[in-house]
């Protein structure tokens, strides 16, 4: 592996397995209470469970319900026992059952129940042909649920996520995911494939990084047919790192000749320009106040530190006054969010934590307390951010709720990741 190619990386930390939890930072009060109870006579009952697990944390990551345990078991055709809900402070109830078909099919019915008015207001069926999609089914059920209440959207919990999985040296496979990481598949896979990077909103194409012939090559690949494009090939390293949000411009970070610099590179003209020239590192660009300027990397102050340039201007701005170890930012409008390396204490260990701030104010707030939290990655719309966490030798992929106040955490149970888009 080149010295390039090992410096963005190393900017990053790799993560091992963990158990999940749920680290509630701020509690919101006044939540709609809901209870969910899996109807006898489901089939499959312990996957069916597995099903009620993730409806369970979906909502109570979302931040709109206040999810309680449940002892009730009602018949699906049947209705539940309002009064004794309502006496309990129960203000809605979903029932879910299950049918599996002989081809490797599983579907999930459910209903919702307003206890308070005493009526059903939602009734459904949702349906997959491969059985290990259950998770998605979970995840629509709560977005359904989410909806019936107008609440703020979380579509994005029915998303893939796109990750590199390290498999041994030289060897890594590029994986779609959850966001629970419940569901997994391989889609590239065999040699040294790193850096993935959705291509568009609809994550039908992703861009990744691979080695051809030793060379590392920038491709552009389809989800679901495998076309692949060669974008780019440098000597020294080609990764992609942010999208407009038109999808027709592609930051990307490039040593032709050994030294890492930032590309402007036009999707339809198949054309690039050189946005920064520095005798030093400069990486992982990502676009910020409309696509009008650009938030990277660099080592100009002899340590990685994140600095915006406006495009098609001279000059460089210097963005963040504190800590020497500034690196993984990623942007929504006006807002950055990166990796700042701290220490607990003066003899205290290092801790990684995740900062936001605004490139028009002095608005700064830090968003973890502990342990590695790199490669921070905003949500299409900007309320939430996944992320990769180590502490204590647990590790886990995270999502940030920023208007919840709350955190999530994933665990990885085999391999490392390398770096991961959603």
């Amino acid at each position: 592996m080149n010295r390039f190619l090992f410096l963005i990386i190393a900017f990053t930390t790799f993560l091992f397995a963990a158990d999940a939890e749920l680290d509630i930072v701020k509690k919101s009060t006044n939540l709609p209470k809901i209870e969910i109870s899996v109807a006898p006579g489901a089939m499959n009952k312990e996957l069916t469970n597995k099903v009620k697990r993730l409806i369970e944390k979906d909502l109570k990551i979302s931040g709109h319900f206040d999810v309680i345990d449940s002892n009730e078991v009602v018949e699906f055709n049947k209705l539940p026992n309002m009064l004794a809900l309502s006496n309990k402070g129960t203000d809605l109830f979903l029932n879910i059952s299950s049918s599996v078909s002989g081809f490797g099919g599983y579907s999930v019915d459910f209903k919702l129940f307003d206890i308070n008015s005493k009526q059903q207001v939602l009734s459904k069926t949702l349906s997959t042909s491969k059985e290990d999609r259950y998770p998605f089914l979970a995840h629509r059920i709560a977005i359904a649920v989410n909806k019936q209440l107008n609440a703020p959207s979380i579509d994005w919990m029915d998303k893939f996520v796109i990750f590199s999985l390290y498999k041994e040296a030289k060897k890594a496979d590029i994986i779609i995911a959850d966001y629970t990481l419940s569901f997994q598949q391989p889609v590239i896979k065999g040699g040294l494939n790193i850096f993935p990077k959705w291509a568009d909103k609809k994550k039908g194409d992703f861009y990744y990084t691979t080695y051809d012939k030793g060379i590392p090559t920038l491709i552009k690949t389809n989800l679901y047919n495998r076309k692949k494009e060669v974008i780019m090939k440098s000597e020294g390293m080609v990764v992609a790192s942010d999208i407009s949000s038109n999808g027709r411009k592609l930051l990307i970070t490039a040593s032709p000749d050994y030294q890492p610099d930032i590309y402007l590179y036009d999707t339809q003209r198949k054309t690039k320009t050189r946005l920064t020239t520095y005798k030093g590192i400069d990486v992982g660009a990502h676009f910020v106040e409309n696509d009008s300027k650009i938030v990277f990397v660099s080592d100009r102050l002899g340590y990685p530190n994140i600095f915006a340039k406006k495009i098609g201007n001279r000059g460089v701005e210097r963005l963040v006054y504190h800590g020497r170890n500034n690196s993984s930012a990623t942007t929504y409008k006006d807002y950055v969010v990166y990796t700042s390396r701290e220490r607990d204490n003066e003899f205290g260990s290092y801790t990684f934590n995740l900062f936001l701030m605004s490139t028009k104010s002095d608005f700064l707030e830090r968003l973890t307390a502990s342990g590695s939290n790199q490669f921070p990655k905003f949500s299409k719309d900007g309320e939430s951010i996944i992320f990769l966490k180590n502490m204590k030798g647990r590790s886990s992929i995270g999502i940030i709720r920023l208007n919840q106040g709350k955190s999530f955490l994933s665990p990885l149970k085999n391999g490392k990741i390398q770096s991961i888009d959603w």
